[in-house]
């Protein structure tokens, strides 16, 4: 389907008069051009108006469809690939300068802004960002990325794509920092894992009540560095008294608010022999607490009235359990938002968005409705 075909039909499904066409098809080309048409797990051969149009098809009433229609028109936050690479850009000058300058300044005892007025202070900084290995923990971490906006600040070698290691990759990074600082006892002494976003924090760190522990990445990386301890012979890959800092680009209000709070609950838990002294979180961008369509004051009812009657049971899972609600019409953990990526659909986002099935009788014998989805979600869990 081509554009025009596209536009024509969209027309047709929203009965629009001539005026009304001519208005939304200005906008419509403007979006898909400016933001929509780069994402990237649309079909082949479909970009975002030809979605739309299909994507509008599955509610029965024109009434239903223009909700629907409004709720992209007005509601919908597109993250475009610009938009994540100055995220990504502004994670060493804005984040990890600021936090290299400020331990340097208290170890020396003077004022962060006499750090580089003083020339050892200076060189403990260079030292100390040496000292720092960053880790990604998925591909929306963009390694590549943070690499190439720091040619000459950062070293290859302190850039890893994952946080599960082999013993010959701790070796190589561990050589590599003690040929660059010519020291033989050179340790890492910062420790960053990066990702995209954090919706509510579950997949990150979570309690585990079946089985009576704490889970998630953070964890899953505790347990990683012990291993590659144990490998390695008991030679420590950090220095005694190491800081962990975990950076997401993007972050919900609410993620940005819980997570120091639920690290605080696990500290006990995680805390043990060669564990960081410190575990730290930061963020790009923070979404507004009044982002979630269903915050106090939006008035997006009838949409939400829509994510429970155009709703199949069968997009929820064991994985998705464990944000905590077993509804997901408004998202994984309820988290209702109406964001895109521009690789890939948070499940966090309601599921009108990114949900896709082909409907029919359940488990329980309900006949569901098929759900086709605006901006098609790439699966991590199936």
């Amino acid at each position: 389907m081509n554009e025009d075909l596209g536009l024509r039909v969209l027309s047709e499904i929203m009965q629009w008069s001539d005026d009304e066409a001519r208005k939304e098809f200005r906008w419509l080309r403007l979006m898909a051009r400016l933001k929509y048409d780069g994402y990237r797990d649309f079909q082949a051969g479909m970009r975002f108006i030809e979605s739309l149009a299909t994507w509008l098809q599955q509610f029965k009433s024109a009434e239903q469809r223009r909700t629907a229609y409004d709720f992209v028109r007005k509601a919908l936050v597109y993250i475009g690939p610009s938009e994540m690479q100055r995220l990504v850009e502004q994670l060493y000058p804005k984040i990890v300068q600021d936090r290299l300058v400020r331990m340097v300044a208290k170890e020396r005892g003077i004022q962060p802004y006499r750090v580089y007025a003083d020339k050892e202070a200076s060189k403990a900084v260079d030292r100390l960002r040496r000292q720092t290995l960053f880790m990604g923990l998925s591909d929306g971490a963009r390694i590549d990325g943070l690499r190439h906006s720091n040619v000459g600040l950062l070293n290859n070698e302190q850039l890893v794509v994952s946080t599960q290691l082999d013993t010959e990759k701790w070796q190589d990074l561990l050589g590599n920092l003690e040929e660059s600082l010519q020291d033989k006892d050179a340790k890492f002494r910062l420790v960053y894992l990066i990702d995209d976003f954090m919706g509510t924090g579950t997949s990150f760190l979570r309690y585990n009540e079946a089985k009576k522990k704490w889970s998630g990445k953070l964890t899953k990386f505790k347990e990683s560095i012990a291993l590659a301890r144990e490998n390695l012979g008991g030679k420590q890959m950090f220095a005694d008294g190491w800081q962990l800092c975990i950076h997401h680009y993007i972050g919900t209000h609410a993620a940005s608010s819980i997570m120091v709070q639920r690290e605080e609950e696990a500290r006990g838990a995680l805390t043990s022999d060669g564990w960081a002294s410190a575990v730290n979180f930061s963020f790009g961008t923070v979404l507004p607490p009044e982002l979630p369509i269903n915050a106090l004051g939006n008035s997006f009812d009838d949409f939400i009235e829509l994510t429970n009657i155009y709703y199949d049971p069968a997009i929820r899972t064991k994985h998705t359990d464990v944000g905590g609600v077993t509804h997901l019409g408004l998202g994984y953990g309820g988290c209702a938002l109406p964001v895109i990526l521009d690789h890939n659909t948070p499940n966090n986002s309601v599921a009108l968005l990114w949900a896709e099935t082909d409907g029919g009788q359940g488990e329980s014998g309900e006949i569901a409705p098929a759900m086709s989805p605006l901006f098609r979600r790439r699966q991590r869990h199936v």
